[in-house]
């Protein structure tokens, strides 16, 4: 059960001019589910990714970057899910390029022009001949069931829009993503799709996505795998209002990156298992980068995500990771908090704690660890899950 997190309202969502959402049922790995979306973009749309830096990166994310340093126009993306296509050589590039084909025969372009996308169990050849199959069948669709179309454990589809104002009108911004296990994406099995109908040059869109998934996807973890999979997709379709101004790219990266950062926060809501959300923030730090290392130590513990829930303010584990980080501490300047609970001044269990106040902050479904190093003015904030018996549960029978 995803932590405060609640399926989106439909109208909630915008359209964005110049994409066109369907979706069908392939059977790729479950039939009855709706596992296969097309989105068809008009002529003349921007479009930029970022993707895992996994060596085993899955066939279809090869593909994406080369079709994306091509001279062409992107014209269709295809999103299946059920199996990811990784770790399948060059049997697995064949059926991807296969499904390429006939979804640029549908749409009316040449296969350099679609970017494929897969999400699902690694290493087991893709049933290309079903997707094809099924697309016939594809059906029109709005944003929130094309969330769903893109879920693998996922339990709530996610999806958030924002409207931007701008010199030149107003523009809107949708987005779409996946993810709840093998979650610790490092872009540059998460999907997530960015799209706006303002307009703005490939160039421009790629360097601000660049920025957007730092402060988005790049800021999140579950259990810290970083998937073969992951992708993150923006599209600037050029509809509506144009960003011409630094005062309109900064307004526009902002709302994007407003809706990557809800997307990213419903991944760990939603991650497998997970009954407890919590922000890590990192304050005075000597730079950004060991703040997230110190962060990421805390996140990625273990001992400290099962703590995290049994409500159990077992704050040596959470020190220890600290510690353990690779950032050269003095440690009796480091102080934490649960909250707004201080727990640890300079270094040592503070004098007014009493362990009921940790104990009430944590049982909570959302709570926030505070680490104050005192060696700089950098911060960083993270977003993170505990770790439950049911994501064990989940993953343990993952692929039965």
């Amino acid at each position: 059960m995803a932590v405060n997190l609640a399926p989106p309202d439909p109208r909630s969502l915008d359209p964005v001019s110049g994409v066109e959402l369907r979706y069908a049922m392939a059977g790729v790995r479950k039939p009855g589910r709706k596992d296969l979306l097309v989105m068809t973009l008009a002529p003349g749309c921007a479009v930029a990714g970022v993707f895992t830096r996994n060596r085993f990166c899955a066939a279809p994310v090869g593909i994406c970057k080369k079709n994306l340093a091509g001279k062409l126009q992107v014209r269709a993306l295809v999103v299946n899910t059920g199996n990811a296509n990784a770790g399948t050589g060059k049997d697995g590039l064949a059926r991807a390029m296969q499904v390429c084909r006939a979804v640029a025969a549908r749409v009316g372009c040449k296969p350099a022009q679609v970017l494929p996308f897969s999400t699902g169990v690694i290493m087991e050849p893709l049933p290309a001949e079903r997707i094809v199959a099924a697309l016939p069948a594809l059906q029109p669709c709005d944003w929130a069931t094309a969330a769903e179309a893109i879920m693998t454990t996922d339990t709530v589809p996610k999806a958030f829009s924002r409207r931007v104002s701008m010199s030149s009108g107003q523009a809107v911004v949708t987005g779409i993503a996946k993810g709840a296990g093998m979650i610790r994406p490092d872009m540059a099995t998460m999907l997530g799709f960015l799209a706006t109908d303002a307009a703005l040059p490939k160039g421009a869109l790629a360097k601000m996505l660049g920025r957007i998934t730092e402060r988005s996807f790049n800021s999140v973890t579950v259990d810290g795998d970083t998937s073969t999979n992951d992708s993150c997709i923006a599209i600037a379709t050029g509809r509506a209002a144009a960003a011409k101004t630094k005062k309109d790219l900064e307004r526009l990266e902002a709302a994007m990156t407003d809706v990557a950062a809800e997307l990213a926060q419903a991944i760990v809501r939603d991650g497998e298992g997970a009954t407890k959300f919590v922000t890590l923030r990192i304050e005075r730090g000597a730079s950004e980068a060991e703040c997230r290392r110190v962060g990421y130590a805390v996140a990625h513990s273990p001992l400290v995500k099962t703590a995290f829930f049994a409500s159990d303010p077992n704050l040596g584990r959470i020190l220890a990771a600290i510690g353990y980080a690779g950032v050269p501490l003095d440690t009796s300047k480091v102080d934490l908090y649960i909250d707004d609970v201080l727990v640890v001044k300079a270094g040592g269990r503070s004098a007014a704690y009493r362990e009921e106040q940790g104990v009430a902050a944590m049982k909570k479904p959302e709570f926030s660890v505070r680490a104050v190093l005192n060696r700089g003015k950098a911060a960083a904030t993270l977003w993170t899950c505990d770790l439950s018996f049911d994501y064990v549960k989940i993953n343990a029978e993952y692929r039965t």
